[in-house]
């Protein structure tokens, strides 16, 4: 296993006497529930946030709706420029990995190598000053080696010997699951019960994760030998499937000139752990119109192939094998939530929930042969429903400058 290390110190918790391995400056959850510091080798009450550093400027309160949005919104940008001093270009999939980070899902970046998606992921990790796990998942990979095991201990006081709970890499708040489709299924599945519930469960004890917690998985579509094709219920716990491209003739010119010299970019840190789970928070008070959660269901119901309904569109038929579940409806409706106030919006549009349909619906619907045959994609077939499911009237005419039409009475 090949993950990133920082330097630790033994901490001894107080509570239950357990030996642990704690970041300097950092803290870490022992197994009965206390959190560890690094400083000193003592329990502290359980807080969902990181240490932050002195030179880290505390987050602005909020005292309104309005205005956590407007704070959000001034944080995007500021995440953006930092990015943007060791990311060229990227910038829908910088944009799609935040509105995933601030609905509380976990996205899935595909992509072939050399397109810095472990940069990318890494850089983000430090402008957002949280802790960062990187896992190189390989085939003699084992689920202790993600999730933590139990080693057996003797307490030198009493001469007893204890199970003591030792944390696995998985015990941060973003986990970069590095080339996770080359590990086999038992492996990934250590993944499924971390990604929904937030918590391990180790020798039948449950042991919670800090807040916030993303994994952030790369996968490299062009490469079959030796691979292990991740199973469509983990992939469902994926929110957003994103695929990484080449970058443009400019974009490339620049990646040149800024990494073939000593220069390296210093990132500043723009937001914390409180920080995110309380933009997280104001992204579930965003309001939807009913009309837009309908839209939404719309793209989920009309991929599934049900022989009763005559509303299925000829071409689900004919490419489509197995169609998106609720899942994929609740996901459009958050990841739109979280790009209208990224965006410095209120309220949900239908045109934000055209902008996550794709990376939301692209691993969801899963295609048949004839589409295979024909190279139709489900990209493709996502293009289509986004022309023939009918828009609302009042967004076409305010797109167009126009007064909203009104209702008679």
């Amino acid at each position: 296993m090949d993950y990133m290390k920082t330097e630790t110190v033994t901490v001894t918790c107080a509570k239950c006497k357990a030996i642990v391995q704690v970041p300097v400056g950092g803290k870490r959850l022992c197994g009965c529930g206390a959190w560890l510091a690094g400083e000193a080798p003592r329990a502290v009450e359980p807080e969902p946030m990181v240490v932050r550093p002195a030179d880290l400027k505390a987050w602005p309160k909020i005292e309104g709706d309005l205005s956590a949005i407007e704070r959000l919104n001034d944080g995007y940008r500021r995440i953006q420029r930092e990015l943007a001093k060791a990311i060229v270009g990227q910038a829908r999939v910088i944009e799609e990995l935040l509105v995933a980070i601030f609905s509380r899902g976990h996205c899935l970046l595909v992509g072939v190598p050399g397109l810095a998606k472990t940069l990318m992921i890494r850089t983000l990790a430090d402008c957002l000053n949280l802790s960062f796990s990187r896992i190189q998942f390989t085939p003699d990979l084992m689920p202790s080696d993600i999730t933590g095991t139990e080693v057996l201990q003797e307490d030198k006081m009493t001469g007893q010997r204890v199970f003591k709970f030792l944390h696995g890499p998985i015990f941060s708040n973003i986990i970069l699951a590095d080339e996770i489709n080359r590990t086999p299924p038992k492996t990934q599945a250590a993944l499924l019960e971390a990604m929904q519930e937030r918590q391990v469960t180790v020798g039948g004890t449950k042991h919670k994760l800090p807040e916030p917690f993303f994994v952030l998985a790369t996968q490299n579509p062009i490469e079959q030998e030796g691979t292990y094709p991740l199973p469509e219920a983990q992939q469902d716990r994926f929110m957003f499937n994103v695929l990484v491209d080449y970058p443009e003739e400019e974009e490339e010119f620049k990646i040149v000139e800024m990494t073939t010299t000593l220069q390296a970019p210093k990132i500043e840190r723009v937001l914390s752990a409180n920080d995110i789970l309380e933009m997280q928070d104001i992204v579930r008070k965003v309001p939807v119109a009913p009309y837009v959660i309908r839209y939404a269901m719309k793209f989920s119901r009309l991929t599934r192939k049900d022989k009763d309904k005559g509303d299925i569109p000829q071409f689900i038929r004919d490419y489509v094998t197995w169609g998106a579940g609720p899942r994929a409806t609740q996901n459009l409706v958050l990841g739109a939530k979280a790009r209208a106030v990224l965006h410095g919006r209120y309220y949900v549009s239908c045109e934000d929930i055209r902008a996550v349909a794709i990376p939301v619906l692209r691993h969801r619907i899963i295609t048949n042969f004839n589409a295979e045959a024909e190279g139709i994609k489900p990209e493709d077939i996502i293009k289509r429903l986004i022309e023939i499911i009918p828009r609302d009237p009042n967004e076409e005419a305010l797109a167009q400058g126009k007064a909203p039409a009104t209702i008679s009475g």
